[in-house]
């Protein structure tokens, strides 16, 4: 008969993790396809583990922000100019004369989309 304290084999393990550096736990749930792209982006890394690898994106990695508002107006001015330039065509094509003032608007939304299209790449420099 054996007497004494039977060891508890998750004791040791309590007693590293009481005494962990890092002892807040952060959970998270991944669609299929994002665990892919994190997966990845992993192998760029020297490292295999998701904890290190989440740890350092999260704390090191930086977020880009685009301002698409200039997008935004540039695609509106965009379908604006094309309904114009659809109802010029139709009328043409319905067998309705091309007037030269016709011609004259179209050339004006084209500079008008090279001007937008400009102003929009110099504000993203």
């Amino acid at each position: 008969m054996l007497v004494g304290i039977i060891p508890n084999p998750y004791e040791e393990r309590r007693r590293r993790m009481a005494n962990r550096k890092r002892n807040i736990q952060i959970k998270f749930y991944v669609t299929e396809e994002e665990k892919r792209l994190i997966d990845e982006k992993m192998v760029q890394l020297p490292t295999q583990r998701y904890g290190a690898y989440l740890r350092k994106m999260a704390i090191d990695g930086y977020i880009i922000y685009t301002d698409t508002a200039d997008i935004k107006a540039f695609t509106k001015e965009l379908s604006a100019i094309g309904r114009n330039i659809n109802q010029i065509a139709k009328r043409i094509n319905a067998g309705g004369p091309a007037y030269q003032d016709d011609m004259d608007e179209i050339r004006e939304r084209l500079d008008e989309i090279w001007q937008l299209q400009r102003h929009i790449l110099s504000s993203q420099r």
